[in-house]
């Protein structure tokens, strides 16, 4: 098994972001910041994963300093001098030992938090009041509340460069805030946010974007995270063509991106008919950009069957695959979820075949930071 990966285990460099190798802990919601702060167990949880051998980890989402970003308050702050405290402690365990950190910046739009939904929160907000197919969430942001959205953003990405971190992600999949500009469906606004196509409704996103650009210069690596599913629907479609792909990822490009982060529930699919190039490979051709493939590494189902019966096993067979994507050139980087949380050394027990010392995932891997 290890022969398969060895060609990601070269390095990788993308402005201030240099990696040993090509592999990523993906982001995970975890829920262990008291009051919005994390702790030391955070940063031995993020650090053990390193040592695991992946190079670098993507935070769980963290919260920007606007009131309602976050519908939970077990949701880590990335805004107030204690929270940055916090914050900065797991960069300097996660650096120490030989890894890079980036902080993935979250605003939720108008969506409650399904693990919490009884959370204290502020009021949320969304484009236009909607989070899904005729489903209400948050309040239509007027103007001054996109402004003040993405001043907000600016200062996260600020706070993390000064504080050393490696790059900075913004979340824009899975039905949130930016994801509920792209989609048509949560998007109905008559400014110049709104539009019948996506390359209208990019405009919130770009402008963001090119702001942080501008505040943490040319040299600050900026990476996005984008989907086509949601949380309210695992089907959703925003670019049905690679033509719409670029119309999408093109202006975000443009503005500042230099990594996408393209997420699947399964790398192996296909993005679009006639052809077997996955979201990230196809990314990656529409802007030349490097991309960060994801969706069940390692593991034999995908994230959403977990939700029924919570448990996946190890499942191998599809790494030569990967590898083989990788060596095309589909992708550059490999985000690493679930089966991170089941074993915080997987990556070097696959390296090294020990492949029967695998821990599986399950649920009950969410309720502590192993």
């Amino acid at each position: 098994m290890s022969s398969a990966l060895t060609p990601l285990l070269q390095p990788f460099a993308c402005k201030s972001l240099h990696l040993r190798n090509r592999f990523m802990m993906a982001p995970m919601s975890r829920y262990f910041a008291t009051s919005g702060i994390v702790t030391p167990a955070s940063a031995d949880y993020y650090r053990r994963r390193i040592e695991g051998g992946v190079a670098c980890v993507i935070t769980e989402g963290v919260a920007i300093d606007r009131p309602g970003a976050v519908a939970a308050d077990t949701i880590p702050r990335f805004f107030g001098n204690e929270a940055l405290a916090g914050w900065d402690r797991v960069r300097q365990d996660v650096q120490a030992a030989g890894g890079a950190i980036i902080p993935q910046l979250w605003h939720v739009g108008g969506c409650t938090d399904f693990n919490f939904p009884d959370s204290p929160h502020d009021p949320l907000e969304s484009p236009s009041g909607l989070v899904g197919p005729d489903l209400p969430g948050g309040r239509p942001m007027t103007g001054q509340d996109a402004d003040e959205v993405q001043a907000s953003f600016v200062r996260g990405a600020l706070d993390a460069q000064r504080l050393g971190f490696d790059a900075i992600e913004l979340h824009g999949a899975h039905g949130y805030l930016f994801d509920q500009f792209f989609w048509n469906v949560t998007n109905k606004r008559d400014d110049r946010y709104g539009g019948s196509s996506i390359a209208e409704r990019v405009g919130f996103a770009a402008e963001t974007i090119a702001a942080i650009r501008q505040a943490v210069g040319p040299d600050y690596a900026i990476v996005f995270r984008f989907s086509q599913w949601k949380v309210y629907d695992y089907e959703a479609k925003i670019a049905s063509s690679p033509q719409e792909l670029e119309a999408w990822l093109g202006p975000l490009a443009e503005a500042g991106v230099d990594i996408f982060h393209c997420s699947e529930r399964r790398f192996w699919e296909n993005a679009f008919p006639g052809s077997d190039l996955n979201l990230a490979g196809w990314a990656k051709k529409v802007t030349g950009k490097p991309t960060i493939t994801v969706g069940s590494v390692g593991l034999d189902r995908d994230l959403m069957a977990d939700f029924v019966d919570g448990q996946s096993s190890p499942a191998l067979e599809r790494l030569d695959d990967l590898a083989r994507r990788y060596e095309r050139g589909d992708f550059d980087l490999v985000a690493i979820g679930r089966a991170l949380l089941g074993d915080a050394h997987w990556l070097r027990k696959v390296l090294d075949g020990r492949l029967s010392e695998l821990s599986p995932y399950s649920a009950e891997c969410t309720r502590t930071l192993t």
